[in-house]
């Protein structure tokens, strides 16, 4: 099961991912674990702590404030690739269509329960030691929602084109392509519907309030002008738009990383105080994980079944790389030419189709090389902390990522809220010994916190403790 976060400036990207049983690698004799897809979740969990956590300090890691594509940016899609590819393997032991729909439908329920207690506001952890949502501010959008909806799809198109899997398919990667052809149908309806809207919807004016307390202008009424149609700026935008009108913009995210562009900040890439002359739409709520965007991403999920099946279907190592290599690169170079030529930008937020061919090509691209160096030169050990964390996913995600436990901690304090151990540890023993805030929060996020409950994983998995979704 797996989870994931981003930011630290933008505390959007969280998010979660689950599997029923460890992945197994097929094999003529007995089926062994596929312990590279353990270290590629595990270090996806990782990448989600340390830009969340460290992103602030190091924007290059952090979400890119509008186009573009930096380190936090490839964690929600990393994710979603991972869930793709878990499901034929996870999916194949079910015999029972029936069974199987219900257990993809009840994971689907749970994912949903988590994203909204843990997105949606209830928890205030780690720095505000408060708890509880105001249901008309609740944010329903979310990492775990997002990946809820591309979980239930390709899961469901999974469970009902299943019929010809009985052969043993062999060595065409086009062959793998026509087996699944309702796959590829549905991401085809998928990327209609979407480029449909985005760039044929139109967005007329609208205005907000801002309901941000910590806000310079909270309490104002602003307007943003727009009238236009298959515009990808941040206030005219379709994503935006349906977004407003079907959740309500005061259920949206209120802090989203575009706060930091250059139009908006005088500090950008760094967090700061708004420009005096930035427009209205610097101050109104963007939900990077809406509902045309999240319809987009279920694109990635599709992509990582492939490599499912491809894992599943052939046999030998060296055909599976020419698949996933070939197919990596081919996704890689579409959306840089895409990016590049100005035709469609990279943009995470709005998930555009080079963002979608660029993230999944660097996951196949990834995955291959954990796939090289793991289960075929046999480097696993070198990976251990990572295939720790990748099997207990969901507690890493929650304990760590989502801050409960830091909540916790900064629950005992003495005397002053921010007099706490944790304080204690990332001032006195990271900031003021490297002289550099900078640093010090790095070294803090690396060895505090992924490193510390790289550990604590490891000790659950020697007691065979697991929480799985």
């Amino acid at each position: 099961m797996e989870e994931i976060k981003a930011d630290t400036t933008d505390h959007h990207h969280r998010l979660d991912v689950s599997e029923e049983k460890p992945p197994l690698l097929l094999t003529t004799s007995k089926p062994k674990r596929v312990a590279s897809l353990d270290i590629f979740r595990g270090l996806t969990v990782v990448l989600m702590i340390l830009v969340d956590d460290a992103g602030g300090q190091w924007p290059v890691i952090g979400h890119a404030p509008w186009n573009g594509c930096n380190l936090a940016d490839f964690v929600m899609p990393f994710f979603l690739f991972i869930v793709g590819m878990a499901v034929p393997l996870a999916l194949k032991r079910m015999a029972s269509k029936h069974m199987a729909v219900k257990k993809v439908i009840i994971r689907t329920f749970k994912l949903l329960f988590w994203g909204v207690l843990l997105q949606g506001g209830f928890s205030h952890a780690p720095d505000e030691l408060t708890y509880g949502v105001d249901m008309k501010h609740i944010r329903w959008c979310g990492i775990l929602q997002r990946i809820a909806l591309a979980y239930l799809v390709v899961s469901l198109v999974e469970i009902f084109s299943r019929d010809a899997e009985a052969k043993d398919l062999a060595t065409s990667q086009f062959s793998i392509l026509k087996l699944y052809s309702w796959h590829w149908l549905v991401g085809a309806i998928v990327l209609i519907v979407y480029f449909a809207i985005l760039y044929a919807a139109y967005v007329p004016d609208w205005k907000f309030i801002v309901h941000d307390k910590d806000s310079v202008a909270y309490g104002k009424t602003f307007t943003v002008a727009c009238g236009v149609r298959g515009k990808l700026d941040p206030p005219c935008n379709a994503v935006g738009y349906i977004d407003r009108e079907v959740l309500g913009i005061n259920h949206m995210y209120k802090r989203p990383a575009w706060r930091r562009s250059e139009a908006c900040n005088e500090n950008s890439p760094y967090q700061g105080p708004f420009r005096k002359d930035a427009p209205s739409w610097c101050y109104a709520p963007f939900e990077p994980e809406g509902i045309l965007s999240s319809i987009s991403a279920i694109l990635s999920s599709i992509i990582g079944v492939h490599f499912g099946h491809v894992l599943v279907h052939l046999k030998d190592h060296s055909s599976r790389l020419k698949h996933w290599l070939s197919m990596g690169f081919v996704l890689l170079i579409v959306g840089i030419l895409l990016h590049f030529t100005h035709a469609i930008p990279l943009n995470k937020q709005l998930y555009t189709f080079s963002y979608v061919c660029v993230t999944s090509g660097a996951a196949a691209l990834v995955f291959s090389a954990f796939y090289i160096m793991v289960d075929i030169w046999g480097f696993k050990y070198l990976f251990m902390p990572l295939k720790w964390i990748g099997m207990n996913a969901m507690f890493v995600y929650v304990m760590a990522a989502a801050g409960i436990f830091a909540g916790f901690i900064n629950g005992w304090y003495y005397g002053d809220p921010h007099n706490t151990l944790i304080y204690w540890i990332k001032k006195h023993i990271f900031i003021n010994v490297w002289h550099s805030t900078r640093v010090g929060i790095l070294l803090y996020v690396i060895f505090a916190e992924i490193l510390f409950w790289a550990i604590v994983a490891g000790i659950l998995h020697r007691l065979g403790i697991y929480w799985k979704l």
